[in-house]
């Protein structure tokens, strides 16, 4: 199993993360963030509350209580050290 061990938030609603792979890079969550209709997601159009995330057992978590799987952001892992 993969998991988030570190976890920084980017303008324009992308996370630079690390895994515990040592793999990391980007993954941009616009479309994510602005398709996404539940009211937990759209609160997350706020830049910060965005900015608001954080490492929490084994993936991302925002204030709000919203989280993304580590398997799901792993496969949109974008950047030199994804490949």
């Amino acid at each position: 199993m993969i998991w988030v061990t570190q976890a920084t938030a980017l303008p324009d609603y992308r996370l630079r993360l690390q895994f515990s792979d040592g793999k990391a890079g980007e993954v941009d969550l616009r479309a994510v963030i602005f398709d996404d209709l539940r009211p937990i997601v759209v609160a997350l159009r706020s830049p910060q509350a965005f900015a608001a995330c954080r490492v929490d057992m084994d993936t991302v978590v925002w204030d709000n209580g919203f989280d993304l799987a580590p398997e799901f952001l792993y496969a949109r892992l974008q950047g030199p050290a994804a490949a």
